[in-house]
């Protein structure tokens, strides 16, 4: 464990020097803010003190560390292990917004991904399904719900919508391709061109909290995606729910085309 109070003392952030009152700073915050710069120095893995002993450096109460504490765990700054402690957390993986497949962006970053399956068949597309992938209110449509890994652990749960109709075979094909979106090429030919995305948030229910092995309602990144091949027509509609402390989107911007 790295000296918590020599660090302190070392960025001179102990005591009553720095978490002062004030009307407008919550004590919390400002203890909060410290600890961020403490801990951008020091490697994932790394334990955290307990309440008490940060209550002491900071010269502050234990809730105030606590509730601290506790907005850097659902940031996804610090990790807490039941029964073990709070450790400093891996760094984020950050994902751009762009048509690749989840195996590839992974990989991209140095990590193994993983898909387990956990469950695939087909479902009557409802008006909403129907006008998404231009099919009739109805059609079959195949559902392929899956959980994705990095290094072994959970990231998202992804549910994917295509039409069955247009990609016969494609539920008994799953299993040897890496990726859908390579299966689609290969066997289909049939590549992506565009798509729509939507970012939310929202809070995990009981069943993704128990999926993605985190808290009920840590907030979750919804990510919707509607894709097209290069004619215009539907591919697939994708839901995901990503672990909101363990990733982040990035995107490029540029200014619009000006109209002649």
């Amino acid at each position: 464990m790295a000296n918590w109070r020599g660090v302190v003392e070392e960025n001179n952030v102990t005591g009553q020097r720095t978490v002062e009152d004030s009307p407008r700073v919550p004590k919390y915050y400002q203890v909060k803010k410290q600890l961020l710069q403490l801990i951008e120095t020091m490697p994932a893995g790394n334990p955290v003190p307990p309440e008490r002993t940060l209550a002491t450096q900071f010269g502050t109460s234990r809730t105030t560390v606590r509730q601290a504490l506790s907005e850097m765990v659902v940031e996804g700054r610090l990790l807490r292990i039941q029964g073990k402690g709070t450790f400093v957390a891996k760094p984020k993986v950050t994902q751009v917004l762009q048509l690749t497949s989840y195996t590839q962006e992974m990989r991209s970053h140095g990590l193994q991904p993983d898909t387990r399956i956990l469950d695939v068949g087909y479902i009557n597309a409802d008006e909403e399904l129907a006008g998404l992938l231009a099919i009739r209110l109805g059609g079959r449509v195949l559902r392929i719900e899956r959980l994705r890994l990095a290094n072994g652990e959970p990231m998202a749960v992804e549910t994917a919508h295509l039409p069955a109709r247009r990609f016969p075979g494609l539920r008994r094909r799953l299993d040897r391709h890496a990726s859908l979106y390579e299966a689609l090429a290969t066997v289909y030919n049939v590549h992506l061109a565009e798509a729509e995305a939507t970012i939310e948030t929202v809070l995990a229910t009981p069943k993704e909290a128990q999926l993605l092995g985190v808290d009920v309602g840590l907030p979750l990144v919804l990510h919707c995606q509607h894709s097209f091949d290069d004619e215009g027509n539907p591919v697939e509609w994708v839901r995901s729910l990503y672990r909101g402390d363990r990733y982040k989107f990035v995107t490029r911007l540029r200014p619009p085309k000006e109209r002649t």
